[in-house]
C-alpha cells in the first residue's frame, strides 16, 4: 500500500470517497447548488480541484493497493475559536457544525472512506494511523471526527483505534433520504509519540 498526497488530477475519486463518506449528502448539496438542470458531479469535482476550501484536493491523500486507487482521507485544522452557526446555514447542516464546533483546535478527519472492491485489506487502518501522524506534526494535541450511527464498521475501527465519543446530535433530513438518524462526534488525544503497534 502506498499513501500519496491527491492531487487536482484526483478530483474525480475525491468527490466520490467524499460522497460515500456522508451518505450522498455532498451529491444532495451539489444537485441543490447547480440546480435541476446543473450536473452535480461536475461542480463536486470543480470544488475539489480548487486549491482552497475544507474539500480542496490540497487536504487529501490517497490509498492506493497495486496502483490503484483505494481510499482516501480529507482533514484540516479545526478553527480555535470557533463562532456561531451563520443563520443562513442550511438546516440539513447545522447538527455537523454544532459537533464540529465542539473540537476546537483539533485536526479534524472529514472524510475517510474505501471503494467497496478494497475493502477489509487495510486501507482505513493505515489512513486513520497516517492521519493522526499528520495531525501531530502539524502540532494538534487532538484528532476528531463525525460518523452517522449507520456506520457500524467504521464506528468499530474508530472506537478499536482509542476514539471516544463526545456529543451527539440529530440528523436533519429534510428532503435527503438517509437511513442514519445521529451524528456522532469523536475525539481522541494524541502523545508526541505514536504507540506501538
Amino acid at each position: 500500500m502506498e499513501i500519496r498526497e491527491a492531487k487536482a488530477s484526483d478530483a474525480g475519486h475525491l468527490v466520490r470517497f467524499i460522497n460515500m463518506a456522508a451518505d450522498d449528502l455532498p451529491l444532495h448539496f451539489w444537485q441543490r447548488s447547480v440546480g435541476p438542470e446543473g450536473e452535480p458531479w461536475a461542480y463536486g469535482k470543480e470544488r475539489a480541484a480548487r486549491e482552497t476550501g475544507s474539500f480542496s484536493y490540497r487536504n487529501a491523500w490517497l490509498a492506493e493497493l497495486n496502483g490503484e486507487v483505494a481510499a482516501c482521507l480529507l482533514g484540516y485544522p479545526a478553527e480555535d475559536t470557533p463562532g456561531p452557526v451563520d443563520p443562513d446555514t442550511p438546516a440539513i447542516f447545522v447538527p455537523l457544525l454544532e459537533l464540529e464546533a465542539l473540537a476546537p483546535g483539533s485536526w479534524y478527519l472529514n472524510v475517510l472512506a474505501t471503494y467497496d472492491r478494497f475493502r477489509g485489506k487495510g486501507c482505513g487502518s493505515a489512513l486513520l494511523a497516517f492521519a493522526e501522524d499528520v495531525a501531530r506534526s502539524a502540532g494538534h494535541t487532538s484528532i476528531s471526527l463525525i460518523a452517522a450511527d449507520t456506520h457500524r464498521d467504521a464506528l468499530r475501527l474508530y472506537q478499536g483505534r482509542g476514539y471516544r465519543e463526545v456529543a451527539r446530535r440529530p440528523v436533519v433530513k429534510g428532503d435527503w433520504q438517509v437511513d442514519a438518524a445521529e451524528w456522532i462526534l469523536f475525539a481522541k488525544p494524541l502523545g508526541s509519540e505514536r504507540p506501538a503497534q
